[in-house]
């Protein structure tokens, strides 16, 4: 595969990480099919596994707390791409705050993902949520 071919998909890929991040973080839930395959499979500390955007989608909606916000920081991901294929990790830091305030929760994460090219692009297929700590403040 030729290096720009390799380099344009680890962007993208990259930018597929930032959409799932401000999806949740700005409720686009809208946007699911520009983030998640049809047929993709979530395994999260809350929702157990989820399978399909639809029923991703739903449990997003079903945990919305009504004035409380969230902010996703995402580092050092790590892509390895082999074909259509593509498996990729990171950390994550998870911010619960109100408009205004200093955050009343924070969460650390560690995200396993399998991403799929498709026709309209890169889009997660697998992803695995590890919490690794957490601090109320």
């Amino acid at each position: 595969m030729p290096t720009d071919t390799r380099i344009a998909d680890r962007l993208e890929i990259n930018d597929l990480f930032t959409r799932f991040a401000l999806l949740l973080d700005e409720k686009r839930w809208e946007d699911v099919g520009t983030v998640f395959a049809d047929d993709a499979v979530v395994h999260s500390p809350r929702g157990g596994q989820l399978r399909g955007a639809d029923k991703i989608v739903e449990f997003m909606r079903q945990g919305e707390v009504e004035g409380v916000r969230t902010q996703h920081t995402t580092t050092d991901l790590l892509v390895d791409v082999d074909g259509d294929q593509a498996a990729a990790s990171a950390n994550s830091v998870v911010y619960y705050f109100r408009d205004g305030q200093p955050p009343h929760f924070t969460g650390g994460l560690r995200q396993h993902f399998t991403a799929t090219r498709t026709p309209a692009g890169w889009r997660l297929q697998e992803v695995r949520i590890k919490p690794a700590w957490t601090r109320e403040t």
